[in-house]
């Protein structure tokens, strides 16, 4: 068994809360790392999901930390980009993605849609890997 502790830094783009509209994750700078995973929790909604209330996991890269776009599927491992939760059987997840792009920053993105009156709670981190070492 190996620690990864000097291998993984897990940073916040999105403090923990209870969302009831779009979250937009902070950017995360990629520089001098090599391997990223993007991990976004959703807890148990106070609100019925179905096909008017439901949320979407995004995620979200960029060149410049301003203009986010959501990553292609090709540029993602372990499934596709914009991860509908809309039944109270889905909600209480966590989802994650491998990001294999060239981008610098990344952020996750929990989008809301319909009224949601009572909230979700919500939250996501990035997993910077494989720092580049000077030499």
């Amino acid at each position: 068994m190996r620690a990864l502790n000097y291998e993984v830094i897990p940073v916040k783009t999105i403090l923990p809360q209870v969302g009831k509209t779009t979250v937009d994750g902070a950017a995360v700078d990629l520089a001098g790392y090599e391997g990223c995973e993007l991990v976004a929790e959703i807890g148990n909604s106070g609100d019925t999901l179905g096909a008017e209330v439901y949320m979407t996991v995004k995620f979200q890269d960029s060149d410049n930390g301003s203009a986010f776009g959501n990553i292609s599927s090709g540029n993602l491992i372990g499934g596709d980009n914009d991860v509908v939760i809309n039944d109270g059987d889905n909600d209480s997840v966590v989802v994650y993605r491998g990001y294999i792009g060239g981008k610098r920053y990344v952020r996750v993105e929990v989008a809301f849609t319909g009224s949601h009156s009572n909230g979700t709670p919500v939250s996501a981190v990035v997993l910077k890997g494989l720092p580049r070492h000077a030499g």
